[in-house]
């Protein structure tokens, strides 16, 4: 007999993984069946996976969800069922977490259950702004206008956050590249002068004593230094997984001039074009509110969204509290007072949403322009350093020479 994992439904909608052994795939399926188990998954285990439950697909992103907004859109206006719909996105989703949520949504709503409700039960891999949105969508009668919505919300989100990382990758990479540089000089270039400069039988002065300490510390002591490291990366996300650190960092973040202006004019374009999309959708100003803010990553911005949602509450318009609050640029209360006073607000978001994404691209260039000069000379200034270091004696010792 083999062994097989499966991942199961329940009766109560619950998700169930395990292995058993059986003749083959057929048996176990029949088995899982007598139990009053849904099967998802049946998958043969060899000597590396048995009994071992490892998912390996990554966590879905927008691009992933975006095309499947596309796909169920395009499947359901052919005339194809919601069931055959996600059975087929189900077996064809790349993701394989999302593969596996879409599969066991299609058993909820086999069983009688709504697809938001379904969605639901999914909920650690369908965003709340999806699932908002097609319940939304299901109570207007208007599901394929939701799909379509949340379609480009996902690629307006792709988009703006590889425009983001596109600013990170270069500097990371000088980052990493001056890493080595520095390390390669000081365990393979330094030593080799090393015997040199001890044979001189002259005083080094003072910055070649200082590098030839730290290349006998990162040769005779790496493991501390890699110790050090690893304790300041540990350190690092245990502050900033505290709720103080976190605010420290992202209002640091926000409130500076290199990173500052990136950060409030992402954070105003995916503000603006969630709160349009859920507006929309029918969906009240406080829920909205309370859904956009989900979806912001600086938390200092995610806590003024929801003291703006406590001023509405109490009946306040929506420009008053968010000019107060100071986190946005101040072109977007004035549009939603606009807005507000023309009775269009989603429409003015809208527009809001597009500049600023205009706007973010153009800070990443700006950003990207003043950091890799500034890169460039603390780089050519690590490797000058080292290079000084070096050719300090020797020009000591000509000078000595030309002195006799």
């Amino acid at each position: 007999m083999a062994s097989y994992g499966y991942v199961a439904i329940d009766a109560s909608g619950k998700e169930i993984k395990g292995s058993t052994t059986a003749d083959n795939s057929g048996q176990v399926h029949q088995k899982l069946t007598s139990q009053g188990l849904t099967v998802i998954e049946v998958t043969e285990q060899g000597i590396l996976n048995k009994d071992i439950n490892i998912d390996l697909g990554g966590k879905p992103k927008p691009r992933d969800f975006s095309v499947f907004c596309r796909q169920f859109v395009s499947m359901t206006q052919a005339g194809v069922t919601i069931i055959d719909a996600l059975n087929m996105l189900g077996e064809q989703t790349e993701n394989v977490k999302l593969a596996k949520s879409i599969k066991s949504t299609q058993i909820s709503v086999e069983k009688g259950e709504t697809l938001s409700d379904s969605m639901e039960e999914q909920k650690k891999i369908f965003p709340p702004l999806l699932i908002h949105m097609i319940r939304a969508g299901e109570s207007s009668g208007s599901l394929d206008i939701a799909f379509e919505r949340m379609a480009i919300q996902f690629e307006k989100d792709a988009k703006l956050a590889a425009t983001v990382k596109k600013a990170m990758i270069y500097p990371i990479i000088v980052f990493l590249v001056a890493i080595g540089v520095v390390v390669v000089m000081l365990t393979f270039v330094i030593p080799s002068y090393a015997e040199m400069f001890a044979d001189m039988e002259m005083e080094l002065p003072g910055i070649t004593k200082a590098v030839m300490s730290a290349s006998d510390f990162i040769i005779n002591f790496w493991y501390i230094l890699i110790a050090i490291i690893v304790a300041i990366v540990v350190g690092f996300k245990l502050f900033y997984g505290s709720n103080g650190g976190k605010h420290f960092i992202d209002n640091l973040l926000l409130h500076n001039k290199l990173t500052g202006p990136l950060q409030q004019k992402s954070a105003a374009a995916r503000f603006a074009r969630t709160l349009s999309t859920m507006l929309a959708a029918g969906i009240s100003m406080p829920d909205a509110l309370e859904i956009t803010a989900g979806t912001l990553t600086n938390v200092v911005i995610r806590d003024a969204i929801m003291d703006c949602r406590e001023d509405i509450v109490q009946g306040t318009s929506l420009s008053s509290p968010i000019e107060r609050c100071r986190q946005f640029p101040p072109m977007v209360h004035h549009m939603i007072r606009i807005g507000e006073e023309s009775g269009d607000v989603e429409g003015l978001l809208t527009k809001l949403a597009d500049y600023f994404e205009e706007e973010v691209e153009m800070a990443t260039e700006s950003m990207m322009a003043v950091m890799e000069p500034l890169i460039i000379l603390v780089l050519a200034g690590v490797v000058g350093t080292l290079i000084g270091a070096v050719m300090a004696p020797m020009l000591k010792m000509y000078q000595g020479m030309d002195s006799l």
